[in-house]
């Protein structure tokens, strides 16, 4: 889920990799985990995960 606008789109491993291309797109860099147990989040312009 996009932390600036609150899109969801399926992460990099999943074959359309809406996250990124909505990241790309719009200029929001960072996503978070929506999936149960999961607290990460990852920043697409620094390429990095949090």
């Amino acid at each position: 889920m996009c932390l600036r606008c609150g899109k969801v789109g399926c992460c990099d491993s999943s074959p359309g990799t809406h996250a990124s291309r909505h990241s790309e797109t719009t200029g929001h860099p960072v996503m978070r985990s929506i999936e149960p147990g999961e607290d990460w989040r990852w920043c697409y312009q620094d390429d990095l995960l949090g």
